[in-house]
């Protein structure tokens, strides 16, 4: 999902810029001149205060739209910015951050974290203005040849322009909800021999290895290019176990399948909690050996019905909308789409 900061994005110890001084605009508004367009400012010129109201406007819209709890997420994005350590821009209007976006610089890649802006001063073209800004810096990094992002705030339309149209690759998602009190979760006959059992770290080294071979080829290895190899399949993992981009990782709804005839990893599906009454599915894949023999659905059944188990009221999932097979599952089990979003990837910028 959105971006995880982490210890090492961003550098605490590098200078930090000059404050940004509101006193112009203070005496604007005392003083009241001809209205001046939002003006774009580092991130690093600012203080978590200055971010405050924007933040609180933030998780209270996670929360509405996507019943998600923001607030560790924001917590992160003030002390990053307190220290001066976080990549980014704000969208300044008369001395009022209206609008922010940050990124993460990771090897050859740019990850944008996070874009919001208040639903007052919400367009596409001040969406943009972020946008560009962040596009801009990251590719002035001569290392990066790719840029991700999954900004689920941003406002959705098919056809809308985005900046660096040129190098741009776009996919809808879907964001899906299924209501656990109501939910009805039969049991289905596998068509392999396999046995479910607890996920655990000792999994780890074996679940990145069926991540890359579950998403060879796979629309969703255009997405995250960190499918494409065990290596970053790992990274994932660990970004997905170890911080709260995807929520809080939830051990008892997450599971892993076996075939005992081969002792090998056939499938997992991993949980979160992103509010204490509402579970996300983070990942579930099967391997190629077992695809169409309903472990997949085995698997999420487990998972969803543990977070029943636990008193979760829902449980939500994101999806390529091309991925027909899995949007057909989903909807199945009772999932539906609440939420569309894009998934965008700039490529092909050097020369």
């Amino acid at each position: 999902m959105h971006g995880a900061l982490q210890e090492r994005d961003g550098g605490p110890d590098e200078p930090a810029p000059a404050r940004y001084n509101n006193s112009t605009s203070m005496a604007a508004r005392l003083n009241p001149a001809p209205s001046r367009p939002p003006e774009i400012v580092e991130l690093r010129r600012l203080t978590a205060r200055d971010l405050e109201p924007l933040l609180q406007e933030e998780t209270a819209a996670w929360w509405n739209t996507l019943e998600w709890d923001f607030e560790k997420s924001a917590d992160l994005v003030r002390r990053f910015v307190d220290l001066r350590a976080l990549n980014g821009y704000a969208l300044m209007d008369d001395g009022l951050a209206i609008g922010y976006i940050y990124y993460v610089l990771e090897d050859a890649k740019g990850l944008m974290g996070d874009l919001f802006v208040m639903r007052e001063h919400r367009t596409v073209e001040r969406e943009n203005l972020l946008l560009a800004a962040a596009l801009h810096s990251i590719v002035s990094h001569p290392q990066v040849t790719r840029i991700e992002s999954q900004l689920m705030m941003l406002e959705f339309a098919g056809s809308r322009a985005i900046p660096g149209a040129a190098n741009l690759l776009a996919f809808d998602r879907n964001f899906m909800r299924i209501d656990l009190r109501r939910a009805v979760l039969p049991e289905s006959r596998m068509r392999r021999a396999i046995s479910i059992d607890r996920w655990t770290d000792l999994h780890q080294e074996a679940t990145a290895r069926l991540i890359a071979a579950a998403y060879q080829g796979h629309v969703d290895s255009r997405i995250n290019d960190q499918y494409r190899t065990t290596a970053g399949a790992r990274r994932f993992l660990h970004n997905i176990v170890q911080y709260p981009g995807c929520g809080a990782f939830f051990r008892p709804a997450s599971f892993a399948a076996f075939e005992p005839s081969r002792g090998v990893l056939a499938g997992i599906s991993l949980a979160s909690l992103v509010s204490p009454d509402c579970g996300h599915i983070t990942q579930i894949c099967v391997s190629p050996e077992v695809k169409g023999s309903g472990v997949g659905y085995a698997l999420l059944r487990q998972s969803l019905m543990a977070l029943q188990d636990m008193g979760c009221r829902a449980a939500t999932l994101t999806v390529t909308a091309a991925n027909d097979g899995a949007v057909a599952l989903y909807e199945r089990v009772g999932f539906r789409t609440t939420r569309r979003f894009s998934a965008y990837v700039w490529e092909g910028f050097r020369g």
